[in-house]
This record gives structure tokens, C-alpha cells and sequence, in this order.
């Protein structure tokens, strides 16, 4: 059984900044992906970013230079920096943990990131 508990969602002006955090537990494979995914009101979920074990890092073009993704191997956590933050950010925000090629793949229960123009 593999829990992720979300946190660190609200509502920010543009410009604003957020942190997001998920923590993970239970039986994790120690070599995982770890990441955030977003879904807005009509739209498909898409990747946010993305970071392996080694903290290789993967950035949808829509966040680079204003997200960064980290985690802490020790605490099973992934966190998610957001800043200049726009309206077009704003969506229910989605932690993930996958191993074994996706063969394993977890989802947090989400929250959600409002940005007001």
C-alpha cells in the first residue's frame, strides 16, 4: 500500500509565489520517479515536472524557469517551488510515484493551485 499525502495548495495573486509538498509512504521502490501533474477545469491531466532517485529533473515548457522540483530521498518527499505564478497556472495540482517503467504508478488525492489575475 503506497500513500501520498499533498499539501501546500491555495489561492495567490499573479506574480505569487507557492510551495508544494507530497510526502510518500508505504512500499516504494527506492530506484522512482517522482513528480507533479496538474489538471485544469476541461482539460487532460499533463506533466508538470518530473525527478528521478539521481535528481535528473524533466520541466514541461510552460513552467521552465519559474518551477523547480526537489525531493528528499530520506523523507520520500517531493516537493514543488512555483513562482511568477500566471492564471493559466491555476488547476488541481497531482503528486505521482512510479517505478518499474510505470508497471507501478501512484497518485496523490490532489490540491488545488488558484492563480487570480
Amino acid at each position: 500500500q503506497v500513500q501520498l499525502v499533498e499539501s501546500g495548495g491555495g489561492l495567490v495573486q499573479t506574480g505569487g509565489s507557492l510551495r508544494l509538498s507530497c510526502a510518500a509512504s508505504g512500499s516504494i521502490s527506492s530506484v522512482n520517479v517522482m513528480g507533479w501533474y496538474r489538471q485544469a477545469p476541461g482539460k487532460q491531466r499533463e506533466l508538470v515536472a518530473t525527478i528521478t532517485g539521481g535528481t535528473v529533473t524533466t520541466y514541461a515548457d510552460s513552467v521552465k524557469g519559474r518551477f523547480t522540483i526537489s525531493r528528499d530521498n530520506a523523507k520520500n518527499t517531493v516537493y514543488l517551488q512555483m513562482n511568477s505564478l500566471k492564471p493559466d497556472d491555476t488547476a488541481v495540482y497531482y503528486c505521482n510515484v512510479a517505478w518499474r517503467y510505470g508497471l507501478y504508478n501512484y497518485w496523490g488525492q490532489g490540491t488545488q493551485v488558484t492563480v487570480s489575475s
